[in-house]
């Protein structure tokens, strides 16, 4: 454990723009392998978008990452934060504790306040939008959102007084899972309903991307799954009966225009539709 942070506290960035693209192009081979649903769109012209929303977070996030080490440096130095506060325990409690307590606020706690609050909601609707959710929806958000995120990730840090390594690990983890749990690939209904008691499975986070409420509503975890049954967020679906997508922006050709999705949380609020869950 003790390599892995000394690692992570000095991952170069070119090693972290591998984690990114390799994840990718992983799972984006599995999806051709086993996908979830037979693909009936052309993936390359799909991914445009979605890439291009990518590089606009990579652009926001790289010039910031210095405000998120200095905060992590600040709250080393001066005891400050949760796992700081904590009685003396073993480096990998140490370690798993900061990377849970990160992806409650930094992902969790940020994606509940994004559904909840209007504004907010029109500018994560840009991930919402896509009707043919895959790996590259992860990273489809708009530049505003991706500031929002940056904000609470910052908070998140302070909270938590987490060092550098126990950042750079978590950001790692998230942005892999991201790309796992939006995948278009198809596991044992078994193995995904297993795994999502612990981590957010894709099975589980497509329920999250179905059309209309309460669904859309739900499953806001990223990494960890214990948030959502914790809170009380936790839904199930049956992949069959997922529509991607949002009921009140239903204009596939302007969701998948650059143009179209840098306007879009400039529209104005559309109340969505509520069904009865079973």
């Amino acid at each position: 454990m003790e390599t892995l942070m000394t690692y992570f506290e000095t991952i170069p960035p070119l090693h972290r723009s591998l984690i990114l693209v390799g994840g990718i192009t992983f799972f984006w081979i599995l999806e051709g392998i086993v996908p979830l649903f037979s693909v009936k769109y052309k993936k390359w012209k799909h991914a445009l978008p979605n890439l291009f929303f990518t590089l606009t977070t990579i652009i926001i996030n790289f010039p910031l990452a210095f405000l998120l080490l200095k905060t992590s440096d600040w709250t080393i130095q001066n005891n400050f934060g949760i796992i700081n506060w904590l009685p003396e325990m073993p480096l990998w409690l140490y370690v798993v504790l900061g990377i849970m307590l990160l992806d409650l606020i930094g992902a969790y706690t940020a994606h509940l306040v994004e559904h909840k609050v209007k504004p907010l909601w029109m500018v994560h609707l840009v991930h919402h939008s896509d009707h043919n959710v895959d790996t590259t929806t992860a990273n489809r958000h708009h530049p505003l959102e991706s500031l929002i995120r940056y904000l609470f990730t910052l908070i998140g840090v302070f909270v938590v007084g987490a060092p550098v390594g126990i950042i750079m690990l978590y950001q790692s983890i998230s942005v892999v899972l991201s790309q796992f749990n939006h995948a278009n690939i198809s596991l044992p209904r078994g193995l995904d309903k297993a795994l999502s008691w612990v981590i957010v499975s894709p099975d589980m986070h497509k329920v999250h991307h179905h059309f209309v409420l309460p669904y859309t509503d739900s499953n806001y975890g990223n990494i960890f799954s214990i948030w959502d049954r914790l809170f009380g967020t936790f839904m199930e679906l049956e992949p069959e009966n997922i529509t991607y997508g949002v009921d009140t922006f239903p204009d596939e050709k302007e969701n998948s225009s650059i143009k179209g999705l840098l306007k879009q949380p400039f529209h104005k609020y559309r109340r969505p539709t509520q069904i009865h869950a079973d």
